[in-house]
């Protein structure tokens, strides 16, 4: 099961299979770039202008990377024309995460998948989704944008997601405490094909 292993081992399980034309959100400095495989088209979609000039300059596998400025609330790409989005570690920074994964949903074609790590709130009333929240205000306030208090998966949901392969886990953070996360792969349903002849 992915919750158990090491950080290097998930990128490769996750990442390593996919095929196609690969949308990643918020790629920052590259570190999911030597996962893939050496015959994706990849897009990156990347808001940071210093991350774009080094993700133009960093070998890949595929050869040269199709770097894009952008947000993942507003992609400037057609409807179902990608295989798979990967966005790891985003969604606490996006200004509307439920307008980040409709986006996702829409660019993907039916029976694509978003692969998605991110780390998620932590139950209501414990100390550790207290200090979720107050470093969520604190970050926003300095320009950080982390917001460690997010539940993306009734966003998911709400898109229209299937999260069938999406784990929960957790990681040891600061002081010990352990951090929820997701990791895994949601897909886009393919049309059921009511309607059509057979």
């Amino acid at each position: 099961m992915i919750t158990s292993l090491p950080a290097h081992a998930l990128r490769a399980e996750l990442l390593g299979s996919l095929r196609g034309t690969v949308l990643e959100l918020g790629p920052g400095a590259g570190v999911n770039l030597p996962y893939y495989a050496p015959d994706v088209t990849w897009i990156g979609v990347e808001p940071a202008a210093r991350h774009r000039a080094r993700l133009r300059g960093t070998p890949a596998p595929f050869g040269v990377a199709d770097v894009r400025d952008g947000r993942a609330e507003r992609l400037d790409l057609p409807s179902g024309c990608v295989d798979a989005v990967v966005a790891t570690y985003v969604l606490c920074s996006v200004d509307d995460p439920d307008a980040a994964i409709s986006e996702i949903h829409r660019v993907l074609r039916p029976g694509g998948r978003y692969v998605v790590a991110e780390h998620v709130a932590a139950p209501d009333g414990t100390g550790l989704r207290r200090a979720q929240d107050i470093w969520g205000r604190v970050t926003g306030s300095f320009g950080a944008r982390c917001r460690p208090n997010r539940r993306p998966e009734p966003a998911m949901h709400r898109a229209g997601f299937e999260l069938t392969d999406v784990h929960r886990f957790v990681v040891r953070g600061p002081l010990g405490a352990g951090i929820p996360h997701i990791a895994g792969a949601a897909v886009r349903p393919a049309p059921t094909g009511r309607g059509t002849t057979p």
